[in-house]
């Protein structure tokens, strides 16, 4: 099966939702949740805060983008592709 970065129902989600949606993943490992916080300079209460705000959402997806091996495991979870997370995250980032 090829995937395209859409939903098996074949839409594209939103770089929020993605972001988000990432979020939640890197957040379920604790070890994964520490370096996120420790790599982005964020902080608990930033991301409790900052869940909408596109600044939060682009580092949490350049964080994923800058470890490929998390990368291509929060991409697989998802069910999207590494190319669509990264491209998410500049288009948050524009």
């Amino acid at each position: 099966m090829i995937r395209d970065g859409s939903t098996d129902r074949g839409e594209e989600r939103a770089p929020e939702v993605l972001a988000l949606e990432a979020l939640g993943w890197a957040l379920a490992d604790d070890r994964r949740a520490e370096r996120l916080l420790s790599l982005t300079g964020l902080t608990p209460d930033r991301l409790r805060n900052g869940l909408g705000d596109r600044g939060v959402q682009a580092a949490v997806l350049e964080f994923l983008a800058n470890h490929e091996p998390d990368l291509v495991l929060a991409a697989d979870a998802l069910n999207t592709t590494p190319e669509a997370l990264v491209a998410a995250a500049g288009k948050l980032s524009a």
